[in-house]
């Protein structure tokens, strides 16, 4: 699930109902499961890349050094808003330990979707998203487009038998301390996201409705990342 709260409009108790609400309606069988991504600890994010602009390269390997390392318990998401954080903190919520990547569930079968997430696998086959599509998850959408749906990075570690990779670097935690840990994954690029999403909006699996003041929609994740990665295999260079 994605949300954008400032879309959605005034909500009593704001995030928190929200999730509420929706662990209401999924019943005790449902699991509300949210990206809960992490850049603070990264130096190949664009987060990174934009906060080291303009500083002398003492003040970079200063900010480098002070990085913090990841910690699923107590690391806070950034860039996904207020909503993620509200599912991650919940009573009960699990979350999966990619050190740039993870994701929180909440509800019957948060275990079974976070556990065993690879630690050099963003959001391929060994994380969350694999196990959603498996358990044929729906991708509900409050406020939000497709330009910011996570589940259309599965379809990039499918669309080819050998997507273009890429380095990256990050701070993790090991014996108490921080180190720096690199590791080689898949190109993530979202620049492509929103194109594909008006043409998946023009096929017959898309709900569309309003919750609150949001434009929302509600999506087979499998029919979505299928879709996506015939478009990707059509349209992207290889």
């Amino acid at each position: 699930m994605h949300a954008s709260m400032r879309r959605v409009g005034r909500v009593a108790g704001g995030a928190t109902t929200l999730v509420e609400a929706v662990s209401e309606a999924l019943g005790q069988d449902g699991t509300l499961v949210v990206p809960t991504p992490t850049a603070e600890n990264s130096d190949s994010s664009r987060a990174y890349l934009a906060r080291v602009e303009g500083m002398t390269a003492a003040e970079r390997r200063l900010y480098r050094a002070a990085m913090p390392a990841f910690d699923p318990a107590r690391t806070p998401s950034t860039g996904a808003g207020v909503f993620p954080e509200c599912v991650r903190l919940a009573p009960g919520a699990l979350r999966s330990e990619h050190p740039q990547m993870s994701f929180a569930a909440l509800g019957a079968r948060a275990k079974v979707i976070v556990d065993g997430h690879a630690p050099h696998c963003h959001l391929g086959e060994e994380s969350p998203l694999a196990r959603l599509y498996d358990l044929d998850a729906e991708v509900l959408m409050l406020g939000t487009g497709y330009d910011t749906c996570t589940a259309l990075h599965l379809a990039e570690y499918r669309y080819t038998r050998k997507p273009p990779t890429r380095g990256y670097n990050c701070v993790i935690e090991q014996d108490g301390r921080a180190r720096w840990w690199s590791y080689e994954d898949v190109v993530l690029d979202d620049r492509d996201f929103r194109a594909v999403g008006a043409a998946f909006d023009d096929t017959a699996y898309v709900k569309r409705g309003r919750v609150g003041s949001a434009d929302s929609r509600l999506v087979s994740l499998r029919r979505l990342v299928d879709f996506a990665a015939g478009w990707f295999a059509a349209t992207r260079k290889r």
